[in-house]
């Protein structure tokens, strides 16, 4: 088609992905479409600003500019940009900041926030009313796929479906204090909640739905939305441990030496590795347990032992969540 795009320019595109790293902070990957983005540019991302201190192309190595259909991650911005979000070069980082305050002002105009009631009040009451949710996610793309995934769920006249907050990262206290004011349900897609948050969330009633599937959150709300709830497999927490030292054996791989923070670490349950109140491998087994130098089949709150997981990436100070499934009768 002999298309083409001018390079002689400030740069324009449109952010493909964006994600909240554990170093590096706000990372966004981004397709320029016309113009040339250059390392030091002052940058809005939808309603997030910031200035480009790094960009890296498909193979991770620096790249000091990227010209029209390049796609690159970049650093710099100081908040998470949503997938989809158009991205252009301002003259300063004032002129930045204005334009994502306003962006970000128009978009809570928007947005209206209305009481949440709970799925099991809403069915029991058989009452009109409006279901709001606070969704927290690994990636803003997820997030987003699943926000509108739920929007398009069709109810009928008797309940209605509203977003009230979405974002990136681990959940947190404001998330919690949010659904507590409003009486609202969280859910979490392939994230946790941030230390002490989940005892929080207990204390104030705040239910946290957690999901690793798209699609499972969505049949999941659908049903409780339409009333149409059937028997289901809820997941019943066993224990927590966490990681302490990590030993490296030729034999058995990395051993995550570990005391139990609360519940059971029992041999053979299900287990996901959590870091920073994110999921970092969501779906592992406990192979094998050891209390000293004797095989164990479970170890209780307060003791320490040594637990392989099947998976190499382990660190000082992840978090082993253990479960089990079991049939439940929703009401």
């Amino acid at each position: 088609l002999d298309l083409e795009a001018t390079p002689d320019t400030e740069a324009r595109g449109v952010a493909i992905e964006a994600n909240l790293d554990r170093g590096r902070g706000a990372v966004a990957t981004m397709l320029v479409q016309r113009g040339t983005l250059r390392v030091g540019d002052a940058l809005v991302v939808g309603s997030a600003s910031g200035r480009v201190r790094a960009m890296f192309d498909e193979y991770g190595k620096d790249v000091q500019e990227a010209g029209p259909s390049r796609p690159v991650q970049v650093i710099g911005l100081t908040s998470v940009p949503r997938a989809g979000d158009s991205f252009l070069v301002a003259s300063d980082d004032r002129t930045a900041r204005q334009i994502a305050a306003e962006r970000a002002a128009l978009l809570a105009k928007r947005r209206k926030r209305v009481t949440l009631e709970d799925f099991d009040k809403v069915l029991k009451e058989g009452e009109v009313d409006t279901l709001n949710l606070v969704i927290k996610g690994d990636v803003s793309g997820a997030v987003e796929a699943l926000e509108d995934s739920l929007l398009r769920i069709d109810v009928g006249d008797e309940v209605a479906l509203r977003i009230i907050h979405r974002g990136v990262g681990a959940i947190t206290q404001n998330d919690v204090n949010l659904a507590t004011v409003d009486n609202a349900v969280i859910i979490g897609f392939n994230v946790r909640p941030a230390e002490r948050v989940a005892e929080m969330a207990d204390a104030e009633g705040v239910e946290i739905k957690y999901y690793s599937v798209i699609y499972a959150a969505i049949d999941d709300i659908e049903a409780a939305l339409k009333g149409m709830l059937k028997p289901i497999y809820e997941e019943v927490a066993l224990g927590t441990a966490e990681i302490r030292q990590v030993f490296r054996s030729g034999k058995f791989g990395n051993i995550a030496g570990s005391i139990v923070r609360d519940g059971i670490i029992r041999r053979g349950s299900k287990a996901r590795l959590v870091r920073d109140g994110v999921v970092v491998a969501p779906d592992l087994e406990i192979a094998s347990l050891r209390r000293e130098k004797d095989d164990v089949t479970e170890v209780r709150e307060g003791y320490e032992c040594g637990i392989t997981l099947g998976f190499k990436d382990i660190a000082e100070g992840d978090i082993i969540e253990t479960w089990e499934m079991k049939e439940k009768a929703r009401d």
